[in-house]
């Protein structure tokens, strides 16, 4: 096992990795910053990104910065279910007993958000994962749900998060509604080379090496393998991490790098 050959504490590249110590490249700084000023203004915020660009641990991340007395975060990747089995899931989420019918839940919701709001001064964040999936139907929905005393109170915080072409969706005619009422939007980069270089000794840092242990040479091929993608960077880090033990080689050089690739045929 590469972890005891290395003499590290734990998996220097796993995605469960404690979400406060996300890393920032300048970009999740600029997308934390977004999600920042949508929490104090509060309304509907939209986040995009590549397969793999550290959205879902942006997410995770902020909701895990937010103070239990003053935010309620409910996260939901369920967009391609039935607007209903929707409505039941933020329902279940705020604690309550879903009701059967459709405008019962959508009753219930917006009571459950105001009650949260208004009597326990407490804001919801509802974090919507994978909308790209979801059908204008669907975003329809939401647009109606989260409309509150005529559209004059936002009594909630409300992110979106999908692959870059979601925002082609929200361009459509169709869901001009939802996109007037969008305040806040960002889309995710890949990391550069000096990024990736600063995350992958960040994450070997954190799993307890003591000096580098990836060569240039062997970030640079990281780096230009996995476009920068964070869930590639980790994929690729961890198997050149197994490529070089098993060459009992102290260092991952790039030679180990191109025998991840191989084996990950990306």
């Amino acid at each position: 096992m590469f972890k005891a050959f290395f003499s590290l504490s734990k998996l220097p590249f796993d995605k469960e990795s404690d979400s406060s110590i996300f890393f920032m490249s300048a970009c999740f700084k600029e997308a934390f910053a977004r999600l920042e000023y949508l929490k104090s203004i509060r309304g509907i915020g939209v986040i995009t990104g590549d397969p793999g660009s550290g959205k879902t641990s942006l997410l995770r991340s902020f909701a895990k910065s937010l103070p239990d007395n003053l935010f309620k975060p409910v996260y939901f990747a369920l967009s391609t279910v039935t607007v209903l089995d929707f409505y039941r899931g933020l329902a279940y989420g705020f604690g309550e007993q879903p009701k059967f019918r459709k405008i019962d839940l959508f009753a219930q919701i917006q009571a459950a958000i105001l009650s949260l709001y208004k009597e326990k001064r407490i804001t919801p964040v509802i974090f919507l994962d994978e909308m790209h999936l979801a059908s204008n139907h669907f975003l329809t929905d939401i647009c109606l749900l989260f409309n509150f005393a005529m559209d004059s109170l936002n009594p909630f915080v409300l992110v979106l998060s999908g692959l870059p072409h979601f925002a082609d969706k929200l361009r459509l005619t169709h869901n001009l509604p939802l996109r007037q009422r969008i305040v806040s939007k960002f889309q995710l980069v890949p990391l550069n080379l000096d990024e990736t270089a600063d995350y992958i000794k960040h994450r070997m840092q954190l799993a307890g090496a003591n000096q580098d242990i990836f060569t240039p040479a062997a970030i640079s091929a990281i780096a230009s393998n996995s476009r920068g993608l964070i869930r590639e960077i980790n994929s690729l880090a961890t198997n050149s991490l197994i490529a070089a033990a098993q060459a009992k080689s102290s260092l991952v050089d790039k030679d180990a790098v191109y025998s991840a690739v191989s084996d990950l045929s990306i």
